[in-house]
Order: structure tokens, then C-alpha cells, then sequence
């Protein structure tokens, strides 16, 4: 199989605010496509907010006063981002990387999986749901699913922005204030490393991140500063 050339790799240590990162990533991918600028994932945190994907329903707002909520731009629909949440930002040449947005989307699903894994986590993608899904059911209990993962890109000209946010320790009572990705079966509900047991520290997320992005999109992470950061790469 073919593989790619090094990607940057950018840890901000400081939640980032919403519009600055958007407003990034739109330069980004625009100086990838026209500037051959360096392809790159941008590991961070936010402060607690919602966001509106293209697919977003008013009615799943439940409590708009509680968290500012941003249009995001990207596919999907409302989703949280918050302290103990690894969010990785993707401004990857899908053009470049075989020009298949399915097959991209499934890369970005695989990459979530293989990291899990790292963790002793067995997940999977489900139809017609998107993300990342464990199983909860309770022996002798009803069926029941929890999304650990979210998804959600956009494509400009072949270039992706926006990518997926792992939920590590998060505040989990903050989802309640939205349906999750219009999804409101009581079967299924939200998750997170913490919350199956698995108390793990960002870092050590970070590097099963890295491994399952390398396997996955085959190439290499090279790390660089973080953007909107003054600070030098550890």
C-alpha cells in the first residue's frame, strides 16, 4: 500500500476557543490547497460549548441559555466539546488521499477504533449512526448502545477541516443540554473512557491516537508547534 508524506502533529495544552480554532482551520486548508502548505492534525480541547452541524434540528437544542453554541459548518448535528474531550482537528489533501469522501469517513472511523483498542475497548460503527459506539447492554438487560466518538467534516476543495472528538473524562451531564447527533433513543446514550472504567490521562490518549493515525492514513506525525500558541513543540 502506498504511503504518504509526514503530516504536521500540534498539541494545544490550553482550551481553545471555538471560533479562533474554525477560523484556523479555514486558512489552513485553503493554504493547503493553494499554498502547499503542510497537512495537519491538531490535537486540543475547548472550553463547554455546543456546536450546529449543516444537519442540525432547532428542537434538539434543549437548553440553548446553558453553553454558547456555534455554527460549525461541518456535517452533522449538535454535538458537545469540552474539558476531558480529545478533539482532533484533520486538514488533511483528501484530493491527494484517494479523492473518496466515504472512505475518508471510514479511515476517520478505523483511527478511533484502533486507538480504543489501545485501551482494551472494543467499539464499532453502526448503520444509520454515526460515530463511535460501545456496547452497554447489562446481562439479561435490554440492548443498549453508548457513543463514545463523534464525527464530523468538511471538505473545501478537497482539503478537510473539523475531524472527531474522542470523549476521555468529560463532564457527561453536559450532553444532556442537546440530543446528541438528533439521536434521542433511550437505548442509546453517551460515554466515555472514564465512564467504562478505563481512567486514562490525555497523553497517553494522544500517543494511542498517533499509532492509529499512522497505521490508518499512513503517514507519518511529525510535531510542530501548536497554532494560536506562542509556546515551542515538547
Amino acid at each position: 500500500m502506498k504511503n504518504f508524506p509526514p503530516v504536521e502533529w500540534a498539541i494545544s495544552e490550553a482550551p481553545v476557543p471555538y471560533e479562533a480554532a474554525l477560523a484556523f482551520m479555514e486558512a489552513r486548508a485553503r493554504a493547503i490547497r493553494e499554498e502547499n502548505a503542510p497537512e495537519l492534525v491538531w490535537f486540543l480541547e475547548h472550553p463547554p460549548l455546543y456546536t450546529a452541524g449543516t444537519s442540525a434540528r432547532i428542537e434538539d437544542l434543549r437548553d440553548p441559555a446553558r453553553f454558547p453554541v456555534f455554527d460549525a459548518g461541518r456535517g452533522g448535528q449538535y454535538t458537545y466539546h469540552g474539558p476531558g474531550q480529545r478533539v482532533a482537528y484533520v486538514m488533511l489533501d483528501v484530493g491527494a488521499r484517494g479523492r473518496d469522501v466515504r472512505a475518508f469517513v471510514a479511515q476517520l472511523e478505523d483511527w478511533i477504533i484502533r486507538a480504543l483498542a489501545a485501551f482494551n475497548v472494543d467499539s464499532g460503527v453502526r448503520d444509520g449512526r454515526v460515530g463511535v459506539w460501545v456496547d452497554r447492554t447489562e446481562p439479561g438487560g435490554p440492548p443498549r448502545e453508548d457513543k463514545i466518538a463523534a464525527i464530523g467534516v468538511r471538505l473545501r476543495r478537497w482539503v478537510s477541516f473539523h475531524g472527531i472528538s474522542l470523549n476521555v473524562e468529560p463532564e457527561l451531564e453536559h450532553f444532556t443540554g442537546i440530543t446528541p447527533c438528533g439521536i434521542a433513543d433511550p437505548r442509546y446514550g453517551v460515554t466515555s473512557l472514564a465512564g467504562l472504567g478505563r481512567i486514562v490521562s490525555m497523553e497517553e490518549v494522544d500517543i494511542a491516537l498517533k499509532a492509529g493515525f499512522e497505521q490508518v492514513f499512513r503517514s507519518k506525525l511529525v510535531r510542530v508547534g501548536a497554532p494560536l500558541s506562542e509556546s515551542p513543540a515538547a
